[in-house]
C-alpha cells in the first residue's frame, strides 16, 4: 500500500499539470485546505479557513485564517506560498480606489500573516488573478469600470501598479450599464492574454499580457460582445483551452465562445438561459459564478434570487451547453462557489445566510446531490482550494 502511495504521489508531481498536482497531493492527504473570502458585515472579520474531507464532502469547522477588511475575491499564487485578496484601501491615495492585499500562507496551518497593501488603481475592486507564472496580480475594478497590474516581488509583496487601464462607454440597461463596470479578470492558458468581462459594456474585453513586467495592452481583436442588456459577469476557460464561456448577470444567461488561442479571439457560438424551461427572469433574479468541471463535460452557473446551481452537460466538439438540472443551493445568493480539483465536490457559497454548501458531483452526468454537509461562514463571497503538502 505505501509503495502504491508513493509511486501515486510521484506520478502526480512529474505531471505536466497543477491540476495533476493538485489531485496527487490531495488524495495522498484526503483532504484540502479551502478558503473563504467575506464581506466584514454580519460579524465576519476577514478570511476564513476549513478542510475539506474529500472521502466525505465534510467541511470542519471555520477558523479566522486573516483579518481583513471586505476581502471578497482572493487568488492564490501558482507557488502555493502567497495569497491575494481585493479589500478597502488603508494607505494614502490621491484618487478613490480600492486595495489588493498580499499574504503569506504558513504550509504547516494554512493561517495568512499579512504582507502589505497596494492601491488598486480604481474604485470598487471586484476581482484578482495571479498570472501562471506567478509575476503580477491582475484586478478587476467594477465600480471604476478599470484594470491594472501589480508586479508582485520575490517575497510575495506587491509593487504599485505597473500598468493600468481605463474603460469606456456603456451599453443598453437603463441604470446598470450608464458607464464601464470590469467585474471579472482572467488569464488564458498560455499566459498571453487576459480577458474582462465588463458588465456596463457588453463586452469581454481582450487584453495582450506581458506578465514579467505587469503590462496590458488592447489586443486585436479588442473585445467580443453578448446580447445587448445581458451584462457579462464571470468568465471560466474550458479545460481544452479551445472553449471559453461568460456568465451573463442580468439576464441570466450563459455565453459560450469558441476561442482561437493564436489570436486570442472569441467567437460566440451560443448563449442560452441559466434558469429553468418556461422560468422568467424575475426583478430579483442575477447570476454570479461560472465554472467548468475539471473533465470538461460539465459547466455549472449560480443564480441568485432563483438561489440555485444551473448545471450543464458540454458537448466536446462544439463546446455548447445543455441544461440539464437546477440545484437549490439551500441557502440565499449564491454569490460565488467552486469544485474542488478532484472534481467531487462543488462548495456552495450562499452570502445572505452565511452558510456554505457541499453537494457531490456524479461523475458521469455531473449532476450534483446535497451531501447534508454545510457549515455557518459569515458573508461569504468566494471559495479557493489549496492542496495540503
Amino acid at each position: 500500500m505505501k509503495l502504491f502511495q508513493a509511486a501515486f504521489l510521484l506520478c502526480g508531481i512529474c505531471a505536466c499539470t497543477l491540476l495533476a498536482q493538485t489531485t496527487a497531493l490531495a488524495s495522498k492527504h484526503n483532504e484540502m485546505l479551502v478558503y473563504f473570502g467575506t464581506f466584514t458585515r454580519s460579524g465576519s472579520k476577514g478570511i476564513y479557513l476549513s478542510r475539506l474531507d474529500l472521502a466525505s464532502g465534510k467541511l470542519s469547522q471555520p477558523e479566522l485564517a486573516a483579518e481583513i477588511g471586505n476581502c471578497g475575491f482572493l487568488a492564490i499564487h501558482p507557488n502555493k506560498k502567497f495569497l491575494y485578496s481585493v479589500g478597502d484601501l488603508k494607505i494614502p491615495t490621491d484618487k478613490p480606489a480600492g486595495g489588493v492585499n498580499a499574504f503569506s500562507i504558513d504550509s504547516q496551518n494554512g493561517k495568512l500573516t499579512f504582507l502589505n497593501q497596494q492601491s488598486s488603481g480604481g474604485r470598487g475592486p471586484a476581482h484578482l488573478t495571479v498570472d501562471h507564472k506567478g509575476k503580477s496580480v491582475l484586478v478587476a475594478n467594477y465600480g471604476g469600470g478599470s484594470v491594472a497590474a501589480l508586479p508582485i516581488q520575490p517575497d510575495g509583496h506587491l509593487a504599485e501598479a505597473s500598468s493600468f487601464i481605463q474603460h469606456t462607454g456603456s451599453s443598453v440597461h437603463p441604470s446598470r450599464q450608464k458607464e464601464p463596470h470590469a467585474h471579472v479578470i482572467q488569464v488564458s492558458p498560455d499566459n498571453r492574454f487576459a480577458f474582462v468581462a465588463d458588465l456596463g459594456l457588453d463586452k469581454v474585453l481582450i487584453y495582450k499580457l506581458d506578465a514579467a513586467k505587469g503590462l496590458l495592452a488592447p489586443n486585436d481583436p479588442a473585445f467580443a460582445s453578448v446580447p445587448p442588456g445581458a451584462g457579462p459577469r464571470h468568465f471560466s476557460f474550458h479545460p481544452n483551452g479551445r472553449f471559453a464561456y461568460v456568465i451573463n448577470e442580468l439576464d441570466c444567461t450563459v455565453t459560450a465562445f469558441d476561442y482561437n488561442k493564436k489570436r486570442g479571439a472569441l467567437n460566440p457560438v451560443q448563449t442560452l438561459s441559466t434558469l429553468p424551461t418556461g422560468q422568467s427572469v424575475e426583478s430579483s433574479f442575477s447570476t454570479a459564478e461560472v465554472v467548468v468541471h475539471p473533465s470538461g463535460k460539465f459547466l455549472y452557473g449560480s443564480n441568485r434570487g432563483h438561489d440555485t446551481i444551473a448545471v450543464f452537460t458540454v458537448d466536446q466538439k462544439t463546446g455548447k451547453l445543455d441544461l440539464i438540472q437546477n440545484e437549490p443551493t439551500q441557502g440565499n445568493i449564491p454569490r460565488n462557489f467552486n469544485i474542488d480539483p478532484t472534481g467531487k465536490f462543488l462548495l456552495a457559497a450562499n452570502q445572505n445566510s452565511d452558510n456554505v454548501v457541499v453537494f457531490r458531483i456524479d461523475a458521469k452526468s455531473g449532476r450534483l446531490t446535497p451531501t447534508g454537509n454545510q457549515i455557518t461562514v459569515p458573508m461569504p463571497v468566494c471559495v479557493k482550494f489549496l492542496a495540503i503538502e
